[in-house]
């Protein structure tokens, strides 16, 4: 960590130089200006690149040079993943950072927020389907979503393989303009678990069921997702971990009893 403190002070070691150098610099001609900044410039990129291959000797650099990110850069929650934000040059970052032992910071701030959310939520109060005792996985879902329809074939597929998930189940009515109803039609049913399948197969009812308690209950999972930030459909919380999207190989591996792995982050 030291390393990259010393990196981090590569501007404020220019700027120091710059001021050192003020006396002579009032005295001096605009292009010998330019020629002094320009050569403080190329030892400090110098000095970088030498960190850079220092600290990361197990990788190859074909090419270095400055990027148009600039300043300070801070890190950020949007939609419950990680992004980074450089306010100096404007640029937002979806990236994932490693230290020099190849860590995934990037991932563990992720499961750090994602573990924060987690306690927004009251399982109480999901639809809940599959049975007790298999891997349970949240899952906020839109009935309207073509990729929430194709993980619902999916996990119908593994059931039939005899790897059944206990999901419980948030609907995110925002996005679509029938999901509310659709969703409301699911949680007032007799049989929930039923006309979940069915709309999520593509079924259209003539009326669509309704009910206060339905209504409220939409409504209520509408809040959570507000509070958690959840932007897209699916979104899956997996062995504490977000998985964004239908990301079949991450969910195969949580299936197969693996974690699901740190690009699940991204």
């Amino acid at each position: 960590m030291a390393k990259f403190a010393d990196l981090r002070r590569l501007p404020l070691i220019t700027c120091a130089l710059a001021a050192l150098l003020g006396g002579t610099a009032a005295l001096a001609a605009p292009d010998q200006d330019g020629r002094a900044e320009t050569k403080l410039l190329s030892e400090a990129a110098e000095a970088a690149e030498a960190q850079l291959h220092q600290s990361f000797t197990n990788l190859q650099f074909e090419e270095f040079g400055p990027a148009p990110v600039k300043g300070a850069i801070y890190q950020a929650v949007a939609g419950g993943r990680i992004i980074y934000y450089a306010p100096a040059s404007e640029h937002i970052l979806f990236a994932t950072v490693y230290d020099k032992n190849g860590i995934n910071i990037t991932a563990l701030a992720q499961e750090a927020s994602t573990a924060k959310r987690l306690k927004l939520i009251d399982p109480a109060k999901a639809l809940v389907i599959g049975p007790a005792g298999a891997p349970t996985v949240i899952e906020f879902t839109d009935p309207d979503c073509p990729y929430c329809r194709a993980l619902d074939k999916f996990w119908a597929a593994k059931a039939a393989e005899g790897k059944p998930v206990r999901r419980l189940v948030y609907f995110v009515s925002g996005i679509h303009p029938q999901a509310a109803a659709k969703a409301e039609h699911i949680l007032c049913s007799a049989d929930k678990e039923a006309a979940f399948r069915a709309i999520y197969a593509g079924a259209a009812p003539k009326a669509l069921e309704k009910c206060a308690d339905g209504a409220a209950r939409v409504t209520q999972d509408a809040e959570i997702v507000r509070k958690l930030g959840i932007t897209g459909t699916p979104t899956l919380i997996a062995d504490g971990k977000l998985v964004s999207g239908f990301q079949q190989a991450e969910l195969e591996a949580f299936l197969d009893g693996g974690k699901p792995s740190a690009d699940a982050a991204k």
